[in-house]
Parts: C-alpha cells; sequence; structure tokens
C-alpha cells in the first residue's frame, strides 16, 4: 500500500476509464502531443537556465556621470525671427 492510500488496482481502474473515455485511437495522438508538449517546455526552460548563466557571468561596467558628457549647444549670433 502507498503512502496516499493509493494501490496498484486503483491506477488499473483509471487506465480502463481513460482508455473508454478517449479510445484508443485517441491514445496515441495525445501521447505524442504530451512529448512534444514536454521537450518543447524542457528545452525553453534550458534556454532560460542558459540565459541568466550568461548574464551572471558577463561583467557590468557601471557607469559614471562623468563618462557621459554633452557637447553644450551654442547660442546662435542671430535673434529669432519674428513674424510681423
Amino acid at each position: 500500500m502507498l503512502r496516499n492510500g493509493l494501490e496498484p488496482w486503483h491506477l488499473l481502474v483509471v487506465a480502463i476509464v481513460v482508455i473508454l473515455l478517449f479510445g484508443s485511437k485517441k491514445l496515441p495522438e495525445a501521447a505524442r502531443g504530451l512529448g512534444k508538449s514536454m521537450r518543447i517546455l524542457k528545452s525553453e526552460a534550458k534556454a532560460m537556465k542558459e540565459e541568466g548563466n550568461v548574464a551572471e557571468s558577463v561583467p557590468v561596467q557601471p557607469t559614471t556621470a562623468h563618462a557621459v558628457t554633452e557637447s553644450p549647444v551654442a547660442p546662435s549670433a542671430e535673434p529669432p525671427a519674428t513674424a510681423h
């Protein structure tokens, strides 16, 4: 007997109900779809993990106010034209 009170015959009953509900024709398609989605999930999780490791390993250089300088805009010698 398992901890949760499930016995092997419970799993057998569940398997029979699933076969009766979905039919033997739909089960292989469902298994393929489940396998495909599991592979996609695994590859996405791996990509996110690698992306996180890359971001942590790249040193970020702090920027200071002295590093960014803007050139001052010189005022024009002529006054702005006004409409009469």
